[in-house]
């Protein structure tokens, strides 16, 4: 089985070395084996680990939650049942409400920001004081 060196892998899945032994301490990527001088040789299957990591985190998930999928996918694999959900479509559903939740109320910031922006809001004090500012000012508790 050909091995890859850091700077190899690196290269083949689009990070940085840094960023393998990053996820080598946080296991995320298992530690690799080593050559007679001491180098790093991983196997072909980790630069698909790397990318499904690359991946899993644009879909908005933390490593944790990153390492927790892998995991769930090791032990599925582990019991060779080729399918099943290994925690990926509860995890999937979850994450998908936290970004539709974050989705509306980003939609309610650029509603408000364009409400200033069309009210002409300049000064944040001055704005504030004004009947028909948009701008969210709570009222002091009392």
């Amino acid at each position: 089985m050909t091995r890859l060196r850091s700077g190899q892998l690196a290269a083949a899945a689009g990070v940085s070395a840094q960023t393998l032994r990053y996820y080598e301490r946080r296991g995320l990527l298992a530690e690799p084996e080593r050559s007679s001088g001491g180098h790093r040789l991983y196997p072909r299957q980790a630069v698909t680990v790397l990318r499904v990591i690359k991946a899993a985190q644009r879909l908005g998930f933390t490593l944790e939650e990153v390492a927790e999928l892998l995991e769930a996918g090791d032990r599925l694999r582990a019991h060779r049942r080729g399918r099943g959900d290994a925690g990926l479509r509860t995890r999937a559903r979850r994450k998908l409400a936290d970004v539709e939740a974050r989705i509306a109320e980003l939609t309610v910031i650029a509603g408000t920001l364009r409400q200033a922006l069309d009210a002409g809001c300049d000064d944040l004090v001055a704005c504030a004081g004004e009947p028909g500012c948009p701008l969210p000012f709570a009222e002091p508790a009392g």
